[in-house]
């Protein structure tokens, strides 16, 4: 009830950075393995697909969550938070996590049908780490506000991955 309580949307981030303890524990909250024997997680799946990937932007570069691991595998130096948004707080904010669906992994269905999928459990991973950060007293912002073909190109996507969310987190500015 206090997470709940405390749930809100911030646009103003201290450029301080994250610990990656506080960066672990939010990418398990929002997509980690809660029950890795039976291969479920922390937020559901449609027809358990598992199809969301959470790429984490920062300064120094872009990161696939690899849940199983519970790790970060770098894709990429390049700091394009910048292109996580078209607001001027995402260059800012220590941490984007930007949700991508693989369509890939989806089953058959036209492909409205698996963006409305993906759109639905990529709000459900987002509400997972919107609920960490108020238990952690951190700032967090959700957007589809994106120029989502530069952002696209910059993470260096196939064309069957697809762009659903981006979630800045950090600090509140204080």
């Amino acid at each position: 009830m206090e997470a709940l309580s405390k749930r809100q949307t911030s646009r103003e981030f201290s450029e301080t950075k994250l610990s990656d303890q506080v960066i672990a524990n939010l990418l398990w909250s929002g997509w980690g393995y809660n029950r890795p024997e039976q291969k479920k997680r922390t937020a559901p799946s449609s027809m358990n697909k598992q199809e969301m990937d959470i790429y984490v932007t920062m300064q120094s570069g872009l990161y696939l969550f690899n849940a199983e691991k519970n790790i970060l595998e770098q894709i990429h130096n390049e700091d394009i938070r910048a292109k996580t948004g078209k607001q001027d707080f995402v260059s800012k904010a220590p941490v984007t996590l930007v949700f991508v669906a693989d369509y890939k992994r989806m089953s058959d269905g036209t492909d409205h049908q698996k963006e409305v999928t993906s759109n639905t459990n990529a709000a459900f991973i987002s509400q997972n780490v919107s609920l960490f950060c108020a238990s952690e007293n951190l700032a967090t912002g959700v957007r589809a506000y994106i120029d989502k073909e530069e952002l696209h190109k910059a993470m260096h996507l196939r064309p069957d991955q697809h762009i659903t969310l981006a979630q800045s987190v950090g600090q509140f500015n204080k």
